[in-house]
This record gives C-alpha cells, structure tokens and sequence, in this order.
C-alpha cells in the first residue's frame, strides 16, 4: 500500500493496481500537483465541506465512496458519479473497491454541505483502507490506512477502530479550531495503536496553522510507539516497505 498526502486531507492510496483519492481538495499551500494528473479510479469522500469536495468535479464519472447525501450533492453539483452500492453507504459498512475494502467509521464533527443554504450531508465519517476484509480474526499480513477525516476525538477510536480494524497507519487531523488539535490527535494515536501517524489538516488557512514537531511531541507525551511522519506536500510513504510486507 502506498500513500501520498497532498496536502490538507487529500490522500492517494494505491493498493494492488486499485487507485483511491480521498477528500480531493488540491487549493492548498502545501501541493504542486494538478489534480488532473490523477486519474483514480474511486473518490472518498468523508464529508462535503469545500475543503474536502473542492476538486470533485475534475473528476466525473469516477465512483464515488460516501453518504448518500454527499452523493446526491456531487451528482447534482457535479455531473455524472456512479456510487459504490448506488446509492453510497454509511457508517459502519465495508464495501470492496477494487483491490481494497473500505470501511466507514464515525467522525465528530459537521456536515454541512452548502452553507448557503444550510444542505446537510449526514453524519461525516472517517474511513479505514485495507487490503483484506476485515473479521474478527486478526491478519498480520493485511495492511490498513486508517484517514480520521475532520473529526474530535471520541472513545469508537479506542472501543472499535483500534482493536477490531488494527489500522497500520493513520492520519489525524491537527489543526485544531475546527478539529483536534496536536494533543487530542496524540491521544487518539495511541488509542489506534498504530505504528506510524501522519499529521493533516493544518497550515492550509490561518485558524488551523500548526507546527506539527507539536504533533510529535504529543505523540510521545501520550505513550504512543507510534513513529510520527511529517510528509511534505506530495511525497509518498510505502506502507508495505516500513512494516515489511
């Protein structure tokens, strides 16, 4: 499995020869890419905030992972998606994408999809990526990518995310204001038990601007083994090269 953040909490993750972009949002400091350089072949999406749908429409006719609010949005804002089940999915539901499985979990936080109008999108969500489904018996070959989406922290972290779906990696919003902050981010690091957390979510507009070695600090403050990877803007970390297959 590889990863590339691109800024913000726009992630790719490649598994097999399945591509994934989630929260494609690329009007951020920290990327270079033209999102039109991608060609995925699915899109998550953990809510419909502009910051996390922002470059949708460069992308139509790509199958969608998300609500079906959000879905129904980016069809009638968008163009033509095809959802994955039809009409999208929810939390708590593992759909099979290619290569990958997809697990929707819980995220605290808002949903507003136009605030215009006030439109909601349903509960946002985080999402785990793997490369087997999950069960109850643990795999300690699979590999899995836990994207926290927009989130507080909260205790399904701790109850079900960590123990039942065992994500290897995890990125965890930090810019504080609107989501957790380096501390609160630190705490749900441990809480996943994962062996190497990535910071998003911040220094993209000035109410979420963070040093992350804050984040790393905090990491190490909780108890967490967690090995904190700062990526700059672009760069790719292959999953399966650090914990060795």
């Amino acid at each position: 499995m590889k990863l590339t953040w691109y800024g913000h909490s726009t992630w790719h993750v490649e598994v097999e020869g399945t591509e994934l972009l989630i929260d494609p949002f690329f009007d951020n400091p920290k990327t270079d890419t033209d999102p039109e350089e991608l060609d995925p072949d699915y899109l998550l999406l953990t809510h419909g905030h502009a910051d996390h749908i922002g470059d949708v429409d460069r992308y139509e006719g790509t199958k969608l992972v998300a609500s079906p609010e959000v879905v129904s949005y980016c069809r009638d804002e968008f163009g033509d998606y095809e959802a994955v089940g039809g009409m999208g999915m929810n939390i708590g539901g593992t759909v099979e994408v290619g290569d990958a499985y997809v697990t929707m979990v819980r995220a605290d936080h808002t949903n507003g999809l136009d605030t215009s109008y006030g439109a909601t999108g349903g509960m946002p969500a985080g999402f785990v990526v793997s490369d087997t489904k999950p069960t109850q018996v643990s795999d300690e070959e699979s590999q899995s990518f836990y994207h926290m989406g927009d989130t507080a922290l909260h205790t399904e972290m701790r109850e079900v995310v960590g123990p039942y779906l065992e994500p290897d990696a995890v990125a965890a919003p930090i810019g504080d204001h609107f989501t957790m902050g380096p501390w609160q981010a630190a705490v749900a690091v441990d809480w996943v038990d994962a062996d190497y957390a990535f910071p998003q979510h911040y220094d993209t507009f000035p109410p979420i601007e963070q040093d992350p070695e804050d984040f790393r600090k905090e990491v190490k403050a909780a108890g967490s083994d967690a090995e904190v990877k700062i990526l700059s803007g672009d760069e790719t970390f292959d999953l399966a090269d650090a914990i060795g297959y």
